[in-house]
């Protein structure tokens, strides 16, 4: 599936995230998807909140990873420790220009270049209760089949996305 669709008005994409986010989110997705884990980007949890990034890799567990385009981004942003809750694993993703030395010891890190990325520090486990995870699990999935339709339905071939990838 392409990066970059050639269609004005792309369904995958919302339009909330700023083009730093972006450039971090395409570099993250690249080493989750070389690591064969599936991400969905933008998954509103049962709290209200959204997450930048939801991610079920290969053994089962559940990350979230919340991105951080600037300082001042982190600096405004309280909403992050909640997302502990909904995940077995939380991290923080930012670009070079941001220091790494801002973002709390607790919490895994990556850097991403845009074009890749890379996990520096890996986040400390916090296995969900198994409701939790029952729950979110019914929420990717329905999140990813909406997501799957509307870009059919916007002329976007996904039939050759049947197929697994693990």
């Amino acid at each position: 599936m392409p990066l970059v669709s050639p269609l004005q008005n792309n369904p995958l994409a919302d339009g909330r995230q700023s083009e730093r986010a972006l450039y971090v989110r395409r570099g993250v997705q690249r080493l989750l998807s070389q690591m064969g884990a599936h991400v969905l980007p933008e998954i509103a949890l049962a709290t209200g909140r959204r997450a930048d990034l939801v991610v079920l890799t290969r053994q089962g567990d559940i990350w979230i990873i919340e991105i951080k385009s600037s300082v001042e981004d982190f600096r405004v942003d309280r909403k992050w420790p909640e997302y502990r809750l909904h995940s077995d694993r939380f991290f923080f993703a930012t670009h070079p220009d941001v220091p790494a030395s801002i973002f709390p010891e607790d919490c895994g890190f990556i850097l991403s270049d845009g074009y890749g990325a890379e996990i520096l520090r890996e986040a400390p486990e916090h296995r969900l209760a198994a409701a939790t995870r029952k729950a979110l699990m019914l929420r990717l999935a329905r999140a990813g089949a909406a997501r799957l339709l509307a870009a059919e339905l916007a002329g976007v071939p996904v039939s050759a996305l049947d197929g697994e990838s693990d």
